[in-house]
């Protein structure tokens, strides 16, 4: 086990006459230590603990893995369907049903090619039973409409509301910004169904004529983080353009914004929108300019780092780093930078003994475990 000194970069917000002013100070942290528990992945994208001692990681390139007791099995999980593998797209999230110990049922999002229009893709989602090392009973829950050109800005992250429905976010596609301000398709989309693919009947836009009845909330850009609180908040993070890089608290039948309002530019330098509020739109508890390109996001509430609890902690990947923010009263009021020595981190999660699990980007990916120094 290598020990870590990590330095760490500490934001505290001060209210000063109604206004929150943000406060830079240095901070060290050396009581962590990191264990490399997988080395050799390709393209590691999500992970998910299906008991105490075992996870599931997602490759993007198409491949399933499972990691028991800190070792990586060599044999993929057989029975994943064909993935768009390319740009931003390849086997996305793995989430495991509430009811995991009784049905063995998880949930996959991946791109692939659009049956009838195959040089087109679309995100889909599919539940599955773990049987052994296979997965069998394949149901598909969703296919975003239309299809699409592009590979990129999928969003394509789960979660699972406390009444059991499942959100599902569904990126912008890049060049289909537009179309995250309308309601008669699923780009820029933060979607709610049921696990058998129908749509709940309390959805905001059911009863809106000429909207999709399974979307949420709508106006996101590509939204890559997703955590919901025991007490029902939902807590999205989402990728600017250039700048404005953005964390929410989602409302069912919000709307975000983008791309009418934005803080941040188009890579070309030119401007999207010269607004950054328009009525009836909703403002992010924190934007980030320049980027830190949000990837994966856990909360924390575990026994490891009891000072840790209640936080959220955002992989991110440019440069490369951990975010660990603190929330009180709807208001971003810490924010630190750690463990910025692994370069580009694509997700975090917590362990059941309350370790922190990154997963860093790319071809030779690999997945480290972050405990309390002894």
């Amino acid at each position: 086990m290598k020990s870590t000194k990590t330095g760490l970069l500490a934001f505290s917000s001060l209210l000063c006459g109604g206004l929150v002013v943000s406060v830079l100070a240095m901070a060290s942290n050396d009581n962590l230590d990191t264990q490399i528990l997988a080395e050799g992945l390709d393209h590691p994208w999500s992970m998910a603990f299906i008991s105490d001692s075992e996870m599931l990681v997602t490759e993007a390139s198409g491949t399933l893995r499972r990691v028991s007791n800190g070792v990586l099995d060599p044999q993929p999980v057989a029975g994943v369907p064909e993935v768009l593998f390319r740009s931003q797209g390849g086997l996305s999230e793995v989430r495991i049903d509430p009811n995991f110990l009784d049905n063995q049922r998880i949930y996959l999002s991946f791109p692939a090619p659009d049956d009838e229009q195959p040089e087109l893709n679309r995100l889909h989602v599919i539940s599955a039973r773990l049987e052994g090392n296979t997965l069998v009973d394949q149901q598909t829950i969703f296919q975003s409409h239309p299809p699409r050109k592009t590979a990129a800005h999928y969003g394509a992250r789960l979660g699972f509301l406390a009444d059991g429905t499942l959100l599902i976010t569904s990126g912008d596609g890049f060049n289909y910004r537009e179309k995250a301000q309308a309601l008669d398709n699923h780009f820029g989309k933060i979607l709610r169904f049921n696990t058998d693919g129908s749509v709940p009947q309390d959805n905001p836009f059911v009863n809106t004529p000429g909207a999709l009845p399974e979307i949420w909330s709508y106006g996101h850009r590509n939204p890559q983080g997703l955590v919901i609180t025991n007490d029902g908040k939902v807590y999205q993070h989402e990728h600017g353009p250039k700048g404005g890089d953005e964390l929410n608290l989602i409302q069912p039948g919000n709307n975000y914004g983008w791309p009418a309002i934005t803080y941040g530019i188009d890579y070309s330098g030119a401007m999207i929108s010269p607004f950054t509020e328009q009525p009836g739109m909703e403002q992010p508890l924190k934007y980030w300019v320049p980027s830190i390109a949000p990837a994966g996001m856990t909360l924390y509430s575990g026994e490891m780092f009891p000072e840790w609890q209640g936080s959220l902690f955002i992989a991110a990947l440019v440069p490369g780093d951990v975010r660990r923010i603190e929330i009180d009263d709807n208001l971003v009021v810490t924010e630190e930078i750690l463990l910025s020595e692994f370069g580009r981190i694509r997700n975090i999660i917590a362990a059941p003994d309350g370790s922190l699990i990154l997963a860093t980007d790319g071809k030779e990916g690999k997945l480290i475990r972050v405990t309390a120094k002894q």
